[in-house]
């Protein structure tokens, strides 16, 4: 328990602080990389593929509209 302490703190300070510069593009391309991941690696394990391919396909499909969507695009 008490090896877990420092790392998840460390973790815990960084998921708190690491976006709080961003623009508003770098955020919702970090929030479509996200959701596209989680998305992506759930329907790859449900159809009885690979998770972290799909989480890697989704997460980089997600970046991509993020980021479109952060320039204006829809």
């Amino acid at each position: 328990m008490r090896k877990l302490l420092l790392p998840v703190l460390l973790c815990g300070t960084l998921a708190v602080t690491a976006c709080s510069n961003m623009t508003h593009e770098q955020q919702t391309t970090l929030s479509g990389a996200a959701i596209g991941a989680a998305g992506g690696a759930a329907i790859s394990a449900i159809a009885g593929g690979n998770a972290g391919v799909g989480a890697l396909v989704g997460g980089a499909a997600g970046a991509v509209a993020g980021n479109l969507k952060g320039k204006g695009y829809w």
